[in-house]
C-alpha cells in the first residue's frame, strides 16, 4: 500500500496553514484500533503510511510470538522508517512528530530526537519537568515536579492570547491563552513547555505541550499541535465513507488487507479523479460525483445500444444473461 506522494497525491496549491520550517512533512502518529499508523501531511494533504500491527498478549501466546507493547512497536517503527521513500530527500529537522498524551513516553521522544526530528507532544499533567535554573543548580535526580504543579508554581509566567481560524466550512476564530517557558523534560532533555486553554473557558481542560525545537514560538507550537486534528478527520472519513469498520474476517492478514484497500481508496479519491470538480473537498461529495458519473456512463451505453439496428434485441439478451448469472 505504500505510495509515493509524487505518484499518489497532487500537491495543494493553496497557501499552507503552517510555517515553512514545519511544512514538509508533518508526521502524525495515531491509533487505528489494534493497528498503529503513521501519516504524512504534505502541503495539507494527509498521506497514510503502512499500519503497524499490534498483537495482544493472548494472540502472541496462541501463535508463539514475542509480545511487544504498543510503545515498543512505535519506537521500532520510528527507528526503521525511511521517509525518503515517501517524500524524497529532505532535511530531518523539517520533520515534526505530533502526538497526543497517549504517546507521552520517553522512549518514543528519544527515538524522535535520535532521528534528528522534532516533536510536539501533549504530555500528561503528572509528567516531571524542571525549569532551566533548577536544572542547573540541583542534582539531576532531584527537584522534579509535575508539569501541572510547575505552571501553578510559576505564576510569573504571563498569559498570552493567540487566535486561529478554524478550517471548516464555517470559518470561525478560536482564541486560546497560553503560558510558556523553556525547561527540561525528565529523561529527554531541553524543550519548550506550553500550557494552553480556551480563553472563553478558563476553567476547562488545560493542555500541556512539550516541543523539542526551542527556536520556534509558542504560537507555532499550538498551531502545529492543532494540525494533528487532520488525523481525526481522516479516521472519521474512512469510517463514514469508505467502510473502514465494515470488516468481518477472522484472519489478521485479511484485516490488514482491508485497511490497505481503504487507504488506497482514500488516496485515489484525493488524486482529483476525472469527473470530480476541482473545488470539491469533501470525501462524501467526491464519492457522490463519481457515482453519478458512473451511472450516467451506463445510461449513455444503454441508450447508444438501443438506437442501433437490432440493439433492442441484443439488450434483451444481455438482460437475460445478467438475470441468469445473478
Amino acid at each position: 500500500m505504500t505510495t509515493s506522494p509524487d505518484t499518489a497525491v497532487s500537491q495543494s496549491r493553496s497557501v499552507p496553514v503552517t510555517e515553512r520550517r514545519f511544512l514538509v512533512p508533518f508526521v502524525l502518529i495515531t491509533s487505528l484500533f489494534f493497528l498503529w499508523a503513521f501519516g504524512v501531511n504534505l502541503n495539507d494533504i494527509l498521506i497514510p503510511l503502512p499500519p503497524i500491527p499490534f498483537y495482544s498478549k493472548r494472540y502472541c501466546r496462541e501463535h508463539a510470538l514475542a509480545y511487544h507493547t504498543e510503545h515498543d512497536r512505535v519506537v521500532a517503527y520510528i527507528n526503521k522508517v525511511d521517509l525518503d521513500e515517501y517524500i524524497g530527500a529532505h532535511d530531518p529537522r523539517d520533520v515534526l512528530v505530533l502526538t497526543d498524551s497517549g504517546y507521552d513516553d520517553k522512549k518514543i521522544e528519544n527515538a524522535i530526537i535520535n532521528k534528528r526530528w522534532n516533536f510536539i507532544i501533549a504530555v500528561g499533567k503528572t509528567r516531571s519537568v524542571k525549569s532551566e535554573t533548577i536544572y542547573q543548580t540541583t542534582p539531576k535526580s532531584r527537584a522534579w515536579c509535575h508539569i501541572a504543579t510547575f505552571f501553578r508554581n510559576h505564576r510569573r509566567l504571563k498569559w498570552t492570547t493567540v487566535r486561529f481560524m478554524t478550517n471548516g466550512a464555517k470559518r470561525k476564530r478560536m482564541e486560546f491563552r497560553i503560558r510558556y517557558t523553556i525547561g527540561y523534560l525528565r529523561y529527554v532533555g531541553r524543550v519548550q513547555l506550553v500550557c494552553s486553554e480556551l480563553k472563553k473557558r478558563p476553567d476547562g481542560r488545560r493542555k500541556y505541550l512539550a516541543c523539542s525545537d526551542v527556536n520556534v514560538t509558542a504560537r507555532q507550537i499550538v498551531l502545529g499541535y492543532r494540525l494533528r486534528w487532520a488525523v481525526e478527520i481522516f479516521h472519521k472519513n474512512v469510517k463514514q465513507h469508505l467502510g473502514f469498520e465494515d470488516v468481518a474476517t477472522t484472519s489478521f492478514d485479511s484485516v490488514k488487507s482491508h485497511v490497505h484497500w481503504v487507504y488506497c481508496a482514500y488516496i485515489l479519491l484525493h488524486m482529483s479523479p476525472p469527473g470530480v470538480a476541482p473545488d470539491t473537498t469533501s470525501l462524501g461529495a467526491k464519492q457522490r460525483q463519481l457515482q453519478q458519473l458512473l451511472e450516467d456512463k451506463e445510461k449513455r451505453r444503454v441508450l447508444q445500444k438501443l438506437t442501433q439496428i437490432g440493439g433492442v434485441e441484443r439488450y434483451k439478451v444481455e438482460l437475460r444473461q445478467a438475470l441468469a448469472a445473478a
